[in-house]
């Protein structure tokens, strides 16, 4: 039980009786991500009051620990209290506030604009004007720089003086009198150089930057590459405008995770937690792709169909259907799985097709061969033990096992392959998703199926 569902009661009865001179004392140790916690278990208007009692700076920290929804309920709520919320939007890192502007409706967001300061203002408008998921929405401007004139003491007196206000000061960035960003020194470095050393002569002009252009995901990769708390962001020209921080970009990468994982099931990626998700929007999200699987399952009964003659003459091959284009559905659906993980955290790109396609031609092969093998066993033990299959079951069980090593093989193939194809179209490769590959290999792996059966079993079962 955490210490919000133990105090919870306690806030509540103090709430309800106004002791709000206590009520302020109980919550003056409390950290802003138990705040955050505390406020979200509670009902309106209770959380209102808790937050409002929040001291300014407190309060603003609180504040982005909070989910989107309980952010947007409290701006609701404080919208007539003018000069608090002014305060609140103010004081909120310009990335965080981007996140809220971006939930909130047009007319809202104009109206939160116009109550910023004309710095902070320019700043709001900057961020929203860069694309949806672009690594620009993703930064904040507060960050510390210095200039390669300077020496280690006057750059350490300039920290002290800005520093509170940064984002992080891990790090700081050179720049030139044009804002060019030049390097990136950790503070480290400073503490332990020399008070006269000039910043210059700590430079070595090896950084990594991000293009405020690039798609979040970018960051993503960077930060997974390089290891860093925090990455600067520069324009087409190089001119630093801004920071991301780790602690971003880690939202990111789940939310990329997320739907990746959404579309890897067949379904649309949600746009609100599972719980918050309208029950309409889950299934028309859902709805589409099931609609979609079931026209593709179709033409599995199409292919069965132009089979009919052959099952109707040798009714036995009706009973390994199911196996076979499980087998293939299956084998497809963990190629496409692995490729697609592995184009997500950069393991393997567009130029390594032909290699992939080779791995899977042969992964496919040894394991149709490995099933194909247990289904021929199979054949074998269930015709000595019941005598199901008759006088050829020798060629039954042949039809079986060939017919895993390619529906397999095909499997393979298809499912390592879709992924390269959605992503040189432009497509998120996860949305070659394993019941779309399934559904694939299914129709595919009844062709192949009958088609070993009518070379093999032709003039004696057929």
């Amino acid at each position: 039980m955490t210490l919000q569902q133990v105090l919870k009661p306690d806030i509540q009865e103090l709430v309800a009786n106004r002791d709000f001179a206590s009520l302020r004392l109980a919550l003056a140790d409390w950290t802003p991500q138990e705040l955050a916690d505390l406020i979200e278990a509670l009902e309106p208007p209770e959380d209102v009051i808790v937050f409002r009692l929040l001291p300014r700076d407190l309060a603003a920290d609180t504040f982005e620990y909070l989910d989107t929804e309980t952010q947007k309920r409290l701006v609701n709520a404080l919208i007539q209290e003018k000069e608090r919320l002014v305060n609140l939007l103010n004081d909120l890192s310009p990335d965080d506030r981007t996140s809220l502007f971006e939930e909130l409706p047009g007319h809202v967001t104009q109206r939160l604009l116009n109550m910023l300061s004309p710095e902070e203002r320019q700043v709001a408008v900057m961020l929203l004007g860069y694309p949806e998921d672009s690594i620009g929405r993703l930064m904040t401007t507060d960050y510390v720089a210095i200039r390669p004139e300077w020496t280690v003491q006057q750059a350490i007196e300039h920290i002290r003086k800005h520093g509170k206000d940064s984002e992080t000061f891990d790090v700081v960035y050179v720049v030139d009198r044009s804002w060019r960003l030049l390097d990136d020194l950790r503070v480290r470095e400073l503490l332990l150089a020399e008070p006269s050393t000039l910043i210059a002569d700590l430079m070595d002009e090896r950084f990594v930057a991000l293009r405020a252009a690039d798609d979040q995901e970018v960051a993503v990769a960077e930060f997974l590459e390089h290891d860093r708390v925090a990455l600067p962001v520069t324009d087409s020209r190089g001119v630093l405008i801004g920071i991301v921080t780790v602690d971003d970009v880690l939202d990111v990468a789940q939310e990329e995770a997320t739907e990746d994982i959404h579309k890897l099931g067949g379904t649309e990626a949600l746009d609100a937690p599972y719980l918050d998700t309208p029950l309409l929007s889950l299934v028309s999200k859902r709805a589409r792709w099931l609609v979609a699987l079931f026209l593709g399952e179709m033409l599995t009964a199409s292919a069965m169909g132009y089979f009919e003659d052959e099952i109707a003459r040798a009714v036995v091959l009706a009973l390994f259907v199911p196996l076979i284009i499980s087998s293939g559905g299956n084998s497809g659906s963990q190629a496409a799985t692995l490729i697609i993980r592995a184009m997500a955290v950069g393991e393997i790109s567009l130029r390594d097709w032909w290699h992939v396609m080779r791995r899977e031609v042969f992964s496919g092969l040894l394991l149709g061969g490995i099933l194909g093998a247990i289904g021929f066993v199979r054949v074998s033990v269930w015709h000595a033990m019941f005598g199901f299959y008759g006088t050829h079951w020798l060629l039954i069980g042949l039809t079986v096992a060939l017919s895993l090593v390619g529906v397999v093989m095909w499997g393979t193939l298809s499912g390592s392959m879709l992924p390269f194809v959605m992503r040189k179209l432009g497509a998120d490769p996860a949305t070659s998703s394993t019941p779309f590959v399934a559904t694939l290999v299914d129709v595919t792996g009844l062709i192949i199926y009958f088609s070993v059966a009518a070379a093999i079993l032709s003039g004696s079962v057929l």
